[in-house]
């Protein structure tokens, strides 16, 4: 018995892998493997060093006021002085319901929270903030902290706060609005990032139902549903962005009768009907990956149309199509961009209007440095939970 007791531990010895490889060995098998390898490790390290060395030497030696001097404008365009609590109270909001999410699920939502957190800390720290804000970030930064701890022991919160996250951009709206007890802040006074992250946001949210709607509707086998369905997606598929733009705010009060809406409410009409129709098609993608078996199958437990469309076909059609979705909604947040084209100043048109200034001729890299990185840091975090969300759900393993 000893002796096949000790067999077994000299065969699991053998077999296992080595979990613990020397570094030496890993730079010698990966980087340095044959001559070719060692070639291209060099070219590789040498080119790499030098764009470190290059951008570092303009982060650290470029003169940033231009940026510092016009924080307040970028974030939030001409928004009044005296009505910035609105926007500080819809952050707040905002982050407690962040440090709720992380407490309660974890995972995922704390990378997010996390990411957001910093950067709020970084802003509420940095010398060059205004005093009143740093109040309202460094408040931003412990609600996330505190509501994190309520949520990790009062778990029955998880209902609740996923339908505050639902009414989040409704509310968020109604205290810019005044909710028609206080007066409203003119939309057309809203701009930078603020602006930018409000068009994206209702964008994303709205456009996604419409876009099932239509998925579904083109599938459908009643012919009024069905072709109608086709034109709108066809025809918004076939035009530019910046023409259903134009056509938001020329056409669109005629095609109301005459109703006035203002412009930032026209972009994200146009927005939202534009996303849909994309999202249509990556819906529809995955509604025709399902096997037809499933259909049968559903249908033989006696499951009418609706209870099969919404409780076997949808929840696997949408998580083959995170991807492609998630992708559109990335490439929304970056479109906004276009609204400049009609009249309006979003994050990129506040910082082009500031390189036009005489005062910050030959700044414009660090103004366009400085936009791209906020848009690098929700763009990644839109990415990367995704690719969380993919992993956790399974895509693309059997």
């Amino acid at each position: 018995m000893d002796n096949i007791q000790l067999n077994n531990s000299e065969n699991i010895a053998r077999t296992s892998p080595n979990k613990e490889i020397k570094m030496s060995q890993w730079l010698k098998n990966n980087l340095f493997k044959d001559w070719k390898n060692v070639l291209l490790t060099i070219v590789a390290l040498v080119f790499s060093v030098y764009i470190i060395a290059r951008v570092s030497k303009f982060v650290f030696t470029s003169d940033w006021g231009v940026v510092v001097n016009n924080f307040r404008l970028l974030m939030v365009g001409q928004f009044p002085v005296e009505e910035m609590w609105r926007v500080w109270t819809a952050i707040i909001i905002a982050s407690v319901l962040l440090g709720l999410s992380w407490g309660l699920w974890r995972g995922i939502v704390g990378h997010v929270s996390i990411t957001i957190g910093s950067v709020l800390l970084i802003f509420g720290v940095i010398p060059y903030t205004e005093s009143s804000s740093k109040v309202y970030l460094f408040a931003s930064v412990i609600a996330i902290a505190i509501f994190y701890f309520i949520g990790r022991k009062v778990s029955v919160l998880k209902i609740p706060t996923l339908v505050l996250w639902l009414l989040y951009i409704p509310i968020s709206l109604g205290i810019l609005n005044g909710f028609g007890v206080v007066e409203p802040v003119n939309s057309n006074v809203w701009g930078g990032f603020l602006l930018t992250l409000i068009l994206a946001s209702v964008s994303i949210i709205c456009s996604f139902p419409i876009g099932l709607l239509l998925a579904v509707g083109r599938r459908s086998k009643l012919p009024i549903i069905k072709y109608s369905c086709i034109v709108y997606i066809e025809i918004i598929r076939g035009m530019p962005l910046i023409m259903v733009l134009f056509i938001g705010q020329l056409l669109l009060p005629m095609f109301l009768g005459g109703v006035q809406l203002d412009n930032v409410l026209r972009a994200m009409i146009a927005f939202t009907l534009f996303s849909a129709a994309y999202l249509a098609e990556n819906i529809r993608g995955g509604l025709q990956s399902i096997p037809r078996g499933q259909f049968e199958a559903a249908q033989a437990l006696g499951l009418n149309n609706v209870k099969l469309m919404v409780f076997v076909i949808l929840p696997q059609a949408l998580k083959a199509v995170i991807p492609a979705m998630v992708g559109q909604f990335i490439s929304i947040f970056k479109d906004t961009s276009l609204v400049a084209v009609i009249g309006l100043t979003d994050f990129l048109g506040i910082a082009k209007k500031i390189a036009a200034n005489p005062a910050y001729l030959g700044k414009y890299l660090e103004l366009y440095i400085f936009v791209a990185f906020f848009f690098f840091i929700f763009c990644y975090l839109m990415s990367h939970v995704s690719k969380h969300l993919e992993a956790s759900l399974g895509v693309g393993k059997r």
